[in-house]
């Protein structure tokens, strides 16, 4: 080999062996963590509004232990029943034993984190009507595969927990004006949703076709703020269930 190409060669050599020794290391792959399915406490400070709410329900569990028709657990719109929804409730519910679970902000992993708590310790409910995972879903929070695993993992622990009881899941209501990307999320983990039904204990219904008008829209007189229900949409999920909930309870 001829001086000035071996010394070429000699060169590159070295120069890869400095570039080797000091090139940063290969990163390490961190596990992702799905939130949605790690049990957590209300987000707002001591005596906040999610908290004294959660203080309440896990209350409410305690002084009514033993056998009652429906529990029903859900988020904001599942606590509304108390207030935009109380004239439907009086209507629908009031000559059955029911208790309202509804906490505002809720998600999946406070839900799971109330569970802990003791909020079905002790209870006989007949049917169990679980609305959850529209706050999971805004913005990157969660993924679809998140909030469907936060769904699956609150009915697995109802199950666990309240093995008489029959639980109907709902399918997660539409939001939003119209048409977008958080609304097409909310479809797709309901599809996979509906999957949870065996016909024997867990029982699937999605009334999300009910809420809103045939251009997709969602009217304002049923959803205002196209988040929370009206009196009227209160009326429309009330006599949408009315069926499924006579058919469990045996009525």
């Amino acid at each position: 080999m001829k001086p000035l190409l071996a010394s070429a060669v000699l060169i590159a050599v070295c120069a890869g062996l400095v570039s080797a020794q000091t090139a940063a290391p290969p990163a390490i792959a961190v596990a992702r963590i799905n939130t949605a399915i790690v049990p957590a406490p209300p987000p707002d400070a001591p005596n906040g509004p999610k908290q004294k709410r959660a203080e309440v329900v896990l209350q409410r569990a305690k002084d009514n232990p033993g056998k009652c028709d429906i529990v029903f657990i859900g988020d904001s719109i599942t606590q509304q029943w108390e207030s935009s929804g109380s004239n439907v409730w009086q209507k629908y519910y009031s000559h059955r034993k029911c208790l309202n679970f509804g906490v505002g902000g809720d998600r999946t992993q406070r839900v799971l984190w109330r569970f802990e708590q003791g909020q079905l310790d002790g209870l006989k409910p007949k049917v169990a009507v679980l609305m959850i995972g529209t706050n999971n879903s805004n913005n990157d929070d969660n993924t679809e595969a998140d909030i469907l695993g936060g769904v699956q993992a609150i009915v697995a622990q109802i199950r666990q927990r309240l093995p008489d009881t029959k639980v109907l899941v709902l399918g997660i209501f539409p939001r939003g004006k119209t048409f977008s990307p958080q609304r097409g999320k909310v479809l797709q983990v309901n599809q996979a949703l509906a999957k949870l039904a065996d016909g024997r204990m867990i029982h699937y219904l999605d009334i999300g076709s009910r809420l809103i008008e045939a251009d997709g829209s969602i009217s304002d007189a049923v959803m205002p703020g196209y988040l929370h229900l009206s009196e009227r949409g209160y009326v429309i999920w009330a006599e949408a269930m009315e069926p499924k909930l006579r058919e469990l309870l045996g009525e």
